[in-house]
Formats: C-alpha cells, sequence, structure tokens
C-alpha cells in the first residue's frame, strides 16, 4: 500500500509553496528596482528642457555669432534660474590655449531682453536667466565669438587652411531632450566633425553631415544631453574663404620659461661662448701686462763676501710696500705691516713689546720715533712712508702709539697711503694706469653689465621660452665683473721687475740662512725681514735671526736696535713674538 501523504511529485503541495515563495521574492527585487532608479531619473530631468536649437554663422573675418533657442513643451518646465557657462579658453598642449573672446552675450524671450547678469569667473563668461520673465516656454541666448578660427600648421604643397572649433552647446544648467544645430559657412567646407557628451569623454554625435550630398553647411543632430555636456563642432575650411582670427598663447610656467629645447641650448651656448671670447678679448687687449724684454729685473741678491759668506743686497730700490702692491695691484694690510718693520730696521722706529699685564694677558707693543729722517740711501722716506711714520709715532712730547690702538691711529691716514702707493709705482714706471682707478672704472662697467644682464634675463624668463639665454648673459655679465679686477696692467718695465720680485721669493723661500758674515748678522738678517713678510719665508728667516744669538741663556732685551722688549726676553722667542706682531697689525688693520 502507498502513503500518498509524503508524495514528493512535481504536483505536490510542498514544491508550489516554494515556487510561489521564489515568485514573491523576484516581483519584490523588481519593484524595488524600479523604485530606486525611477526617483533619481525624475530629480535628474528637472528642467529639461524639451529642444536645443542652435544657429551659427561663420564670416569670411572668422567671427562666429550664436544663437541658442530652449524650449519647454508638454510635461517639460524651465527651472527658476537658468545659467551657462561659456568657455574663454581652448586649451593645448605644453601650456598653451587659445583665448575666445566673447561679446554682446544676452538672453531674450518673445523679442525682449530679460536683462540676464553676465559675469565672468576665471576663463568663464556666465549668463544667469530669471525664467519667470520668460513670454512663453521658450528662450533665447545670442552671442558672438572672436578666436574661434584657428589657422592649421602649413603643409607643404596645400593651400593655407583655418579650422573653426566651438562648442556649440555647453555648460548649460539643465538636460536636454534634444538638441539640433546648423552653421552658415561663407563657402564650402572640406572638413566637419561632431563630438557631444561628458567634456572629459566626448563620443561622436548622433547625426552629423555637411560639406556633401546637397548638405554644404554642417549640422548635427544629438541628444539626450545631461546637465553641462557638450556638443562641439570642428570645421575646416580654406583660409581664402574664412582668415583665422586665433590668437595662440602661452600660460607662464618655470619650466617653458626655462626651456631645454635644442634651439634654447644653442642660443645659451652660443651667447656663453661669444661672451666668454669677448671678456677674454677685453682682457688680452686691455688687462694684460705688456711683455717685459725677458731678462727679470733683479730686486736684490745674496753676494759673496767671503768663503762661505754673503751678504743681502737691495740692487732696486723698492720698499716692501711697493713690493706687494707691485705683486697683487692692492695695498694690502700686509703692505703696511711690512712697511712699518721696514721703518723700524732702517732706523726710522723702535717697535717696544710691553710687558704683559698678568700672564694670561694678550701681548701690546708700542711705536717710539727715532729723529733719524736722512736724506738719501735707505733712510729716505717716501710720501706714504712719512704718512705710516707720523701716524703711528708722532713727534715728542706725544703719548706713544699702541698696537692694540693701530687701527685708530692709521685708520684716518690709510686712504692718502693709498694715494701715495698707487701714485708711486706708476710714476716709477711699473703700471700705465693707477691700479685702484683702473679696477673702479672696470668695476663699474662690470656692475652696469650685471644689472643689465639681470633685466634681459628677467625679461626673457618672463615673456620668453630663452631663460637659459638669460643665465648665459648674466654668467658673462658677472665674468666681466670678476676681470675687471684684474684689469690694471703692467708696463714693460712693471713686468721685468715683477719677473725679479718671483725670483727674490723663491730665493727667500729655499736660500740657505746660515751664511752671513760674522758679526753682522743681526744687521743683514733683519734688512730682509720685511720683504718675507710680503713675499713669503718670513718664519725661517726669523728662525736664523734667532739662531744668530751669541749669549745664549742671557736675556736679551735690546739686542736688536728696532726691536725692544721685556728684560725676560731671549732673541729665541722672536719668531713667536714676531709672528703675534704681524698677525695683531694685520688683524687689527682688517678690522677697521
Amino acid at each position: 500500500m502507498t502513503d500518498i501523504s509524503h508524495d514528493t511529485g512535481r504536483y505536490s503541495p510542498r514544491r508550489r509553496q516554494r515556487r510561489g515563495a521564489r515568485l514573491v521574492v523576484a516581483l519584490l527585487a523588481v519593484l524595488v528596482s524600479l523604485t530606486a532608479t525611477a526617483s533619481p531619473a525624475r530629480a535628474d530631468d528637472a528642467g529639461m528642457a524639451t529642444s536645443y536649437t542652435v544657429e551659427g554663422t561663420v564670416s569670411k573675418d572668422g567671427g562666429l555669432t550664436v544663437r541658442e533657442t530652449i524650449s519647454w513643451t508638454g510635461e517639460d518646465t524651465p527651472p527658476d534660474t537658468l545659467t551657462q557657462r561659456l568657455a574663454t579658453r581652448y586649451n593645448q598642449l605644453d601650456n598653451a590655449y587659445y583665448e575666445y573672446t566673447i561679446s554682446g552675450l544676452k538672453a531674450s524671450s518673445g523679442g525682449r531682453d530679460l536683462g540676464a547678469k553676465v559675469s565672468a569667473d576665471g576663463t568663464y563668461q556666465v549668463i544667469t536667466v530669471d525664467t519667470s520673465k520668460l513670454s512663453g516656454t521658450s528662450l533665447t541666448i545670442s552671442y558672438a565669438v572672436r578666436g574661434a578660427a584657428l589657422k592649421d600648421a602649413d603643409v607643404k604643397g596645400r593651400k593655407a587652411h583655418t579650422t573653426i572649433v566651438w562648442r556649440v552647446l555647453q555648460g548649460l544648467s539643465v538636460p536636454v531632450r534634444e538638441a539640433t544645430g546648423t552653421v552658415k559657412m561663407p563657402g564650402l567646407i572640406d572638413r566637419y566633425s561632431c563630438q557631444s557628451g561628458a567634456p572629459v569623454a566626448p563620443s561622436a554625435c548622433r547625426l552629423s553631415q555637411g560639406g556633401a550630398g546637397g548638405q554644404l553647411d554642417p549640422v548635427f543632430t544629438d541628444g539626450p544631453r545631461g546637465a553641462g555636456e557638450m556638443v562641439e563642432m570642428t570645421i575646416g575650411i580654406s583660409s581664402t574663404q574664412v582668415a583665422p582670427d586665433a590668437v595662440l598663447k602661452h600660460e607662464w610656467t618655470l619650466d617653458r620659461a626655462f626651456s631645454a629645447s635644442p634651439a634654447a641650448l644653442l642660443t645659451a651656448l652660443a651667447a656663453l661662448l661669444l661672451g666668454g671670447f669677448l671678456v677674454w678679448l677685453l682682457h688680452r687687449r686691455a688687462g694684460r701686462d705688456l711683455d717685459g724684454s725677458g731678462d727679470p729685473t733683479r730686486i736684490a741678491e745674496f753676494s759673496p763676501v767671503g768663503p762661505g759668506e754673503e751678504e743681502f743686497n737691495l740692487l732696486l730700490p723698492v720698499r716692501p710696500g711697493e713690493v706687494g702692491t707691485i705683486a697683487d695691484e692692492r695695498v694690502d694690510p700686509v703692505d703696511v705691516t711690512a712697511t712699518l718693520l721696514d721703518l723700524a730696521v732702517r732706523g726710522h722706529l723702535i717697535i717696544h713689546e710691553l710687558p704683559r699685564e698678568n700672564p694670561h694677558a694678550p701681548i701690546d707693543w708700542s711705536f717710539e720715533r727715532v729723529d733719524n729722517d736722512m736724506v738719501g740711501g735707505a733712510g729716505e722716506l717716501r710720501g706714504y712712508e712719512r704718512l705710516l711714520l707720523d701716524a703711528v709715532a708722532p713727534r715728542r712730547g706725544e703719548d706713544r702709539v699702541r698696537v692694540s690702538e693701530v687701527s685708530t691711529a692709521i685708520g684716518p691716514v690709510i686712504p692718502e697711503v693709498e694715494d701715495a702707493l698707487y701714485d708711486e709705482v706708476v710714476s716709477e714706471g711699473w703700471f700705465e694706469r693707477r691700479p685702484d682707478s683702473t679696477r673702479n672704472r672696470w668695476n663699474a662697467m662690470g656692475v652696469a653689465a650685471v644689472v643689465l644682464a639681470a633685466v634681459a634675463a628677467a625679461l626673457l624668463v618672463a615673456f620668453t621660452t630663452l631663460g637659459l639665454l638669460g643665465l648665459a648673459l648674466l654668467g658673462v655679465a658677472v665674468a666681466l665683473l670678476i676681470v675687471g679686477q684684474q684689469m690694471p696692467r703692467r708696463t714693460a718695465r712693471g713686468s721685468d721687475v715683477l719677473a725679479g720680485l718671483h725670483l727674490l721669493a723663491g730665493e727667500l723661500l729655499y736660500h740657505r740662512t746660515d751664511q752671513m758674515p760674522p758679526g753682522r748678522e743681526y744687521e743683514e738678517l733683519s734688512e730682509l725681514i720685511p720683504y718675507a713678510v710680503v713675499l713669503g719665508g718670513r718664519d725661517r728667516w726669523l728662525e736664523a735671526l734667532a739662531a744668530a744669538d751669541d749669549d745664549i741663556g742671557t736675556p736679551d732685551p735690546e739686542d736688536l736696535s728696532w726691536y725692544h722688549a721685556p728684560d725676560t726676553w731671549h732673541l729665541q722667542d722672536l719668531p713667536v713674538s714676531m709672528g703675534a706682531f704681524i698677525t695683531t697689525v694685520q688683524g687689527r688693520l682688517f678690522g677697521r
């Protein structure tokens, strides 16, 4: 016997219940889906225009006039306020762009101007319309555009060509069910395309035609289009029919200003090479020393006076301060220091090392004047020497000047000392002109060149892609400023003297120091110390002078006629004392 209460056949009640449940779930899912999609569609359609019709006209001079007619019919109603944003810029690659000029932007309805608000918002012209003023259910927006006719790149074998690019639908605040349009052209077009959709990802228009098949003027039909979407027409025509009126502009960027294109690099390199050559040529013609005789003028020499003995003889009356000026074309603190030492060695000064106030106090010195103004020979005072002597060692009855006060004492006369020294090297025939006046003249020209180059560089960076050329010009100007410091020119005689100074410098650095005649070591070695201060080798000759001490262990406070020290001072202390003196004097002069 069969139990039918558990029948599992295809018509069993349990199976019918399961099928019914699945059907209910499916119907609910469809209902939810329809509800979810229907509501946003209604929100998006708010204010949707039934039709959008554009009529454009291109003139022979490249001007474009546009007339848009927006209509609402049936269930479509206009929003309270409608806005449209018209782009005034057409961006290109490499920060280039075409700029549109939009004029006559207005809104009307039924032939009556609605007094719409027109404003600028960055690179957009914005028109805002109060639709409550509409006469009926249509709105007309009209305007004129300049700059939409672009000049195409020249192609060999093809006549000049113009391309008109304009978004006939753009920036509208409401969606459009259908958009249509026609652009009247003054001649036969040879190329036409229509793109529509989102500005960042457009696609071909639904229908576009022009230039063939009996339809000469370009037309399009498209839609629906959402708020903010666009329709862009691109029309090609001979430039004899439509003259281009667009001007390509470039947005300033640092990369563009300093373009590394081959042309920019070659221009900058050419300017740098040519400018460098001109600076070199200027120095060669105006700043290079005149050629000497090829036979250096001997300044001094070590002359033999006996077996293994020699003395230092000055062959040319060139003072240590003048030596430094001839060598580096400047009056430096080292020249002043060497002159003070030379005045002491020649008997016009005594340098007194003062006792320290306490073991940790710095060393100080004072200058004592010696009435030894001989005329002729090594004792004759030159103008700059007398100025220094009067500054550091006034006549009797006045307080002695200390080295710690030397900048105050010498500072006021330094300009006069420099003038006298520069005049001296010119009067001796070593320079054509005063080195300082030559430097000042070239320095003024160098500064002027730097200023002009900086202005030129700023203009090139601001308005062109030749910023590298500006840097090259600035580099050449700076080179001229630097080279201007080397423009003082020695005469042929000065060149021979300079060559002789190089020989003397080598001897002071490497000549033996232990061959002075016995009993005359102090005198001979002291005479060359000021020259060694300027030319080099100072320490080795000071050590030689200290080694000439004939009573080691006994204090030597006044063994040297030109340098006196405290009672406990030994000649072996001279290198340290003199090093401190030279460093202190130069430091005080540098810090004045």
